[in-house]
């Protein structure tokens, strides 16, 4: 028995690593899997499974905890930053901008009133009661990279690894943060005294008054006398819409359009436009009609099929100028990107991965899918030097000294602000520079959790040894009501405002709300109570800069106030 005891003993031996690793992520996985009241810790259970290890002096060398949490740290960041990278810029626009500006005055709001419970309640003669603050805080607003951002920063603050273990303050208000920020949002509809099904109807309202940017397809009879003689490109210039014409009827026949088709009063096309475009279009070609095309195809045999992107060099370039139906006698008719389908539009980017709806004779078909690559086992093999690539930069940027005045030591971006950075701009413009981001969404979310266990698990087990001292025996509930101060507040005053002066729907609120505090329980509790996309469109629009905020802010209050 004397090599089980040595197995976990020996804390020098790479078995006894592995092992404690493996111990402490499989029982915090395990336990954050338990629900209570339908609400769950999910994979942050691990920083509780550490602290116990620690706790009991099941622990590792400081050396290789300390690498294990920082490479999980980047790989977690990165592989954030390449997900929220395409839509970062897109969010800012139509109401993305007041949506993103109330979640950035929530966020300086958690700040002020975690600075408010620190004098208020807290010995500020005591160098580390700040930073256990500021993990109070990220604890507060469920927002792990920011604890890794400020835990990161710490170090550089108090050199000689004398840095304050902050986890522990995380940890305490992380339980009442996830639960406060849904019951936040619950007050929220009884401050504004809402009914949900009120709200539900004006979705269904805006929604029949908007209609959304989806592919409408609908078959038409030409009977404007406009359009004898005129070719399919003069047809798309004067109407300045964006439609495709996948096919038409002329005298029998059916054909696939290019931009040199010259149409006839009396035939029949089929038209993929945007919702919104659909009824201009109609006006002006001619009305809807059934399709009854019972005619023979022309001998080169019809097809619609699905192509998806997988070779790089497709990696950004515009519908518009590919030439599809004048080069290869074929239409593009639509796209789906991550499960959602986009209208073919003659601006749209091409990104591997995407899904194209391509309609034309069989082989002009497959030859456009021979260009596109077509080769699904590509997606399938993540893009692994193009995240090393990018960590590389961003450790590098991340490193560049940025002398400001009035602060002790130049500020660095660090491990976390500097890879974010760089995987939002790779993940928005990569494809200038040959770089393909894509990976599948099980394969980011995959590195993303390596990541970030290997990050919880490290923060851990280094403060289990000093956590009964320092919570239980110390100011343990302090940081439990001031971490629920923290939560609440900011939701109580930005939630009536953003639906009272700004006129948002509530489920679209409690969407923003939730994506500020980057909080998917509470995202997942929106969508139960609402039956259409309006919490997500909210939590996608203003989670990439909330993430971003977050994560920077976290580097300032530790640099600036902690120095």
């Amino acid at each position: 028995m004397d090599w089980l005891i040595n197995l976990f003993s020996d804390s020098n031996s790479v078995a006894h690593v592995v092992l404690l690793y493996a111990i402490v992520i499989a029982i915090g996985v395990y336990l954050g899997k338990i629900k209570v009241f339908g609400i769950s810790l999910g994979v942050t259970f691990v920083l509780f499974a550490g602290i116990v290890a620690g706790h009991i002096h099941f622990t590792a060398p400081t050396t290789i905890l300390n690498f294990c949490q920082d490479f999980g740290l980047i790989l977690f960041v990165f592989m954030i930053g390449l997900q929220v990278g395409p839509g970062f810029f897109e969010s800012f626009k139509k109401d993305g901008v007041t949506l993103n500006s109330l979640s950035a005055v929530a966020i300086l709001l958690n700040i002020l009133v975690m600075f408010a419970c620190y004098y208020l309640f807290f010995d500020t003669s005591n160098r580390a009661n700040l930073p256990m603050m500021i993990g109070t805080l990220y604890g507060a607003v469920t927002n792990t990279p920011g604890l890794g951002a400020a835990t990161e920063a710490l170090g550089t603050v108090f050199p000689g690894g004398d840095a304050p273990q902050i986890a522990s303050g995380y940890a305490c208000a992380y339980p009442l943060g996830v639960t406060g920020i849904i019951l936040a949002i619950i007050a929220v509809r009884y401050i504004c005294r809402l009914r949900l099904e009120d709200e539900e109807q004006k979705l269904a309202d805006e929604e029949a008054e908007n209609p959304h940017e989806k592919p409408h397809i609908m078959h038409l009879r030409m009977s404007n006398s406009y359009l004898a003689g005129r070719t399919l490109m003069q047809i798309s210039e004067f109407l300045n819409r964006d439609f495709v014409c996948s096919r038409y009827l002329h005298e029998g026949q059916v054909s696939v359009p290019n931009r040199n088709t010259i149409f006839a009063v009396g035939d029949e096309v089929l038209i993929v436009c945007a919702e919104a475009d659909a009824e201009p279009i109609k006006a002006f070609i001619g009305p809807e009609i059934e399709q009854e095309w019972n005619v023979e195809l022309e001998t080169q045999p019809m097809v619609s099929r699905r192509i998806v992107v997988t070779n790089s060099s497709m990696n950004g370039k515009t519908l518009g100028k590919m030439h599809f139906s004048s080069v290869y006698g074929v239409n593009v008719t639509r796209i789906t990107r991550h499960g959602i389908e986009l209208f073919a539009g003659r601006n749209h980017h091409f990104h591997v991965g995407d899904r194209v709806m391509v309609v034309g004779p069989e082989d002009n078909v497959n030859r456009v899918a021979e260009m596109m690559g077509n080769t699904v086992k590509r997606l399938n093999a993540p893009n692994i030097a193009t995240i090393f690539v990018g960590i590389m930069v961003g450790i590098i940027f991340g490193s560049l000294p940025i002398a400001i005045p009035g602060m002790p030591v130049p500020m660095k971006l660090g491990l976390a602000g500097g890879p974010l950075i760089i995987a939002i701009l790779i993940g928005r413009f990569g494809y200038h520079v040959k770089l393909v981001t894509y990976t599948t969404t099980s394969a980011n979310l995959m590195l993303r959790e390596i990541g970030l266990v290997l990050f919880l698990a490290s923060v851990g087990i280094k403060a289990g040894a000093g956590f009964w001292d320092t919570v239980i025996s110390g100011d343990g509930l302090k940081y439990v009501y001031t971490g629920f101060l923290i939560t609440i507040i900011p939701i109580l005053i930005i939630g009536p405002l953003a639906k009272i002066r700004y006129k948002f729907n509530y489920f679209m609120v409690m969407g923003m709300l939730a994506g500020t505090y980057t909080d998917p329980p509470a995202l997942a509790y929106a969508n139960q109570v609402c039956s259409r996309e309006a919490p997500g469109v909210g939590y996608s629009t203003v989670y990439p800069l909330s993430m971003f905020l977050r994560i920077l802010t976290a580097q300032l209050l530790v640099l600036f106030f902690c120095g």
